[in-house]
């Protein structure tokens, strides 16, 4: 028997990000995924299908049944063999992957808990700019989303109290470990490696509220929320890994190269005249795009595959980057899980060649990166599907908040200037952390914060 989704129309008189933030933030679901894709905004809530992949065994959920069991092999044909036998029609799948999902693939140890975690929502709203398409198995918990929905009021104002994180943490280390890096690569080891550094967050925040202001202060390429298992986070993605269409058209959006971004025009102009002429930040986007474009020849049809657009300017939040788009056609058989597979982890995101860099990043990385430089996705039974590069985010995980950005390390790499642009970075996420209403309800509307360390 194949089960099929109620589908119901509620007018909303807010904003698509208020309203999924405010569905977030409203408690019906302890599961949840708000994710913004180039169509808009999209909310999952609810479990009606799970699949957890551990370093050893997948664990499915459906039906209200729950299996475990070891694998062995490619660890992605085990979630493919869980999506295609999903008696739900029509289905969406949301979660996220670890960027040690790619040690697991290539048959690398992994020391993670989770390497993906994907959900298929019992209840799903598409959000536009007066209505929301409200999608479910329970009609209840769908009248108590509309309601919700509904009830919803527009959001002015994001201030709160700003929550204040010192980006200078680890920084002497993270010279360190660049040029350590520096000196595999002029080793011969590798040509480059990203090599990120961890910023703790020593005080609480609210995540819905942190990433509504957020995402008003950001101009991202995917933007997300989600609370999964023990895994919380938000983010604003300056670039997607993979996206697939249900024709199987492919693209990639490599980014390499980064300046700030100022407020001022004419420095920003500068900084961008800068990076445009800078021969480091060319060598590492060149190469970038060069791999991605032989990660899609792949599973693509090789004489598709084309450089779109290459090294346009983008801008990100606080930071500017250097852009290309490479796209493909892959053949009818195909699956988007090939996709993945061949262009999983972003080049963007560990390096060249990738099995030298994983060795280079688990050398100065004091641990697994789990969410960070992963995806967060959503998948589609129809055959698409769009990842979104796990960057510019917030993680919170066993008591732990943390921010988390990084570099790409080339031969010609200076220590400082790779230091500088992790600030550029984590300026993105830094200034717009919002503390829980019962602290911020505290502090006086009008006290002013630190500007020491709060960023």
């Amino acid at each position: 028997m194949v089960f099929s989704y109620h589908e119901e129309t509620v007018r909303t008189g807010v904003e698509p990000l208020v309203a999924a933030t405010g569905l977030a933030a409203s408690g019906l679901f302890s599961t949840y995924v708000v994710y913004e894709a180039a169509d808009g905004w999209s909310v999952a809530g609810g479990t009606a299908a799970e699949v957890i992949l551990k370093p050893d065994t997948v664990r499915w959920t459906k039906d209200g049944t729950t299996v475990e069991r070891p694998w062995r092999g490619d660890p992605l044909a085990q979630v493919r063999e869980f999506l295609d036998g999903l008696d739900l029609a029509d289905w969406r799948a949301y979660g996220w992957s670890a960027f040690e999902l790619a040690y697991a693939v290539a048959g690398r140890p992994v020391d993670n808990d989770v390497l993906l975690h994907l959900v298929v929502p019992r209840t799903e709203a598409r959000l536009s700019a007066n209505h929301a398409v409200v999608r479910g198995l329970d009609p209840q918990e769908m009248a108590l989303v509309e309601k919700t929905l509904a009830g919803l009021e527009p959001v002015a104002d994001t201030r709160g109290r700003p929550v204040r994180v010192d980006i200078e943490a680890g920084a002497d280390a993270y010279r360190d470990s660049v040029t350590t890096v520096v000196e595999r690569i002029r080793a011969g080891e590798l040509q480059k490696a990203v090599v990120s550094r961890i910023v703790p967050v020593t005080s609480d925040i609210d995540l819905p509220a942190s990433y509504l202001a957020g995402r008003r202060a950001n101009t991202p390429a995917r933007s997300y929320l989600l609370n999964m298992g023990g895994m919380q986070a938000l983010g604003f993605s300056p670039e997607t890994v993979v996206e697939v269409e249900p024709d199987g058209t492919v693209s990639s959006q490599p980014l390499a190269g980064t300046r700030a971004l100022t407020g001022d025009a004419d420095e920003d102009r500068r900084l961008r005249e800068n990076l445009l002429a800078d021969p480091k930040e060319l060598h590492e986007h060149a190469i970038s795009v060069k791999v991605a474009v032989d990660e899609l020849a792949g599973p693509c049809k090789p004489e598709t595959v084309v450089v779109q657009e290459y090294m346009v300017i983008k801008e990100r939040g606080s930071v500017q980057h250097l852009a290309s788009r490479v796209v493909g056609r892959m053949p009818q058989q195909a699956s988007p899980w090939d996709a993945f597979a061949a262009v999983f982890p972003a080049v963007t995101a560990s390096g060249v060649p990738k099995h030298p860099a994983y060795d280079a990043i688990s050398a100065v990385e004091p641990r697994e990166r789990g969410l960070y430089a992963g995806t967060v996705m959503t998948l589609a039974q129809d055959g698409s599907m769009d990842a979104a590069l796990a960057l510019r985010s917030v993680f919170r995980r066993n008591g732990e908040i943390w921010l988390q950005a990084g570099a790409g390390i080339v031969e010609h790499s200076l220590p400082e200037r790779e230091l500088e642009e992790t600030r550029e970075k984590l300026r993105c996420v830094a200034s717009c952390l919002v503390a829980p209403a019962t602290e911020r309800a505290a502090q006086a509307p009008d006290a002013a914060p630190d500007k020491r360390l709060y960023v």
